[in-house]
């Protein structure tokens, strides 16, 4: 083939390799956190994530972590790998017990009226700058405004801009040198209840809005879209609008959340089947999970509402059939999910550390076998190391997983480890880990 032919595939597929560096660049690589907690916006403080830690430690203080860890360990599980799991998750407990929260606005707030609402808006927004100026603020921290379905819309859009306008020209962040722009660093905004695309177009516009008259950077205010309703699975006119809809916000939807029950409603399921693990349910986190392919976008499951808070026996039950449905998530690439009480957060993080550390050992081996080209009886690809690699590096980033036990068992860093797990990415200056796993 001549020099001709080759000019022509390139002008050919300009506009392919546009295409593929614009809407599809790949996981960033940067943390997610492993669930997101809700709860009322009124019934935020400072103290709130301390609070739910002590509550979760309680809550397993008569059963102990270590027999709670045996209750949902993996099969065949090691006593040894139980016993360092449960340290681990004790001590997540009191450090850092809620990695991402979401003072709700709307089905957790209800309609108060707009004089309430205001108030609670600005409430919001100066409470949660002060636990970040304080440091109890978890990493990730927004709200959750009403849809913007009519009969909620206005009142939405005023929340959001009350709480945002706050945050920047009242919530001293600047000021205090926790933030250049007057935002938190893990700040995230959700949209409930969407429907079409042109809701979202509406948030997009709503934001480049909010930057204009904040002086914000462009771009700056993201947010995330909670998949509840049928038709952002199956639009109007046969396909799936998903796509579409991420390819024209210009990268501002960081993440789309499955709305269990909503969702679950939205297709008559019957209450007492609505499920994190109902068929309907797995149909339409599977168009998610493809819908959103290659393109950065991140995606959550949703919750369970069978809470361990009742006899002993109902909450070894109700741990037990949480502990499950994280991991299922887990095993089906879904890293996020949803808590709705302090005492679902012990085995949320069982779950999650058992889910990466049983994966270890077996991934660190392949990996150390392909950096360093030891031959072993596993021929890996780079697409398999990239999949191997993504894997400790989400244990690590979780803190599931330490920096010496990546080195010590796979011969590398983690800026090794992240190049070869997000080789499209800029490498972070630092990791920040979600634990220490000692």
């Amino acid at each position: 083939m001549g020099t001709a032919f080759r000019q022509r595939a390139a002008e050919r597929l300009a506009g392919t390799d546009a295409l593929l560096q614009r809407s599809y660049p790949g996981d960033p690589g940067t943390r997610q956190p492993v669930h997101t907690v809700y709860l009322p916006a009124d019934s935020f403080t400072p103290e709130t994530a301390r609070q739910w830690g002590e509550r979760a430690a309680r809550s397993v203080a008569g059963l102990g972590a270590a027999s709670l860890a045996e209750q949902v360990a993996p099969e065949g599980a090691a006593p040894g790998l139980v016993d360092r799991v449960a340290r681990a998750v004790e001590h997540k407990l009191a450090t850092e017990p809620i990695e991402d929260v979401r003072l709700d606005f709307e089905d957790g707030f209800g309609d108060r009226g707009d004089q309430e609402e205001d108030e609670w808006a600005v409430r919001a927004a100066r409470t949660v700058a002060l636990a970040v100026r304080e440091g109890t603020a978890p990493p990730y921290i927004g709200i959750r405004f009403k849809c913007f379905e009519d009969a909620t819309r206005d009142r939405g859009l005023r929340t959001l801009d009350l709480f945002v306008t706050t945050l920047v020209r009242e919530g001293g962040l600047r000021e205090a040198g926790h933030s250049e722009d007057g935002l938190p660093r893990g700040l995230v905004l959700t949209l409930p209840k969407v429907s079409t695309t042109e809701q979202v177009d509406v948030m997009v516009e709503a934001c480049e809005q909010l930057e204009a008259g904040l002086g914000l950077p462009a771009g700056r205010l993201r947010f995330e879209v909670q998949m509840e309703t049928a038709p952002m699975i199956l639009g109007t006119d046969g396909t799936c609008p998903i796509p579409a809809m991420l390819h024209r916000t210009d990268g501002r939807v960081e993440a789309l959340h499955y709305g269990t029950y909503d969702y679950s409603d939205s297709l008559q399921i019957a209450a007492q089947y609505q499920s994190m693990e109902h068929p309907a349910a797995d149909h339409a986190k599977a168009v998610m999970q493809v819908a959103v392919a290659g393109t950065g976008v991140r995606l959550s499951d949703g919750s369970t509402n069978i809470l361990p808070t009742g006899s002993d026996r109902q909450k070894l039950a109700a741990w037990r059939l949480h502990a499950r449905l994280v991991r299922r998530s887990l095993e089906r690439g879904y890293y996020q999910g949803w808590d709705l009480h302090a005492h679902q957060l012990p085995t949320r993080y069982l779950a999650t550390y058992f889910f990466y550390r049983e994966g270890f050992p077996a991934a660190a081996l392949r990996l150390k076998n392909y950096v360093h080209g030891i031959e072993s009886e596993i021929m890996d690809e780079p697409a398999t190391a990239r999949a191997l690699a993504r894997f400790v590096h989400r244990g690590v980033l979780c803190g599931a997983i330490s920096g010496e036990e990546l080195e010590e068992s796979a011969g590398i860093g983690e800026h090794e480890l992240f190049s070869l797990a997000h080789p499209k990415a800029a490498a972070p200056a630092a990791s920040t880990t979600g634990g220490d796993f000692r």
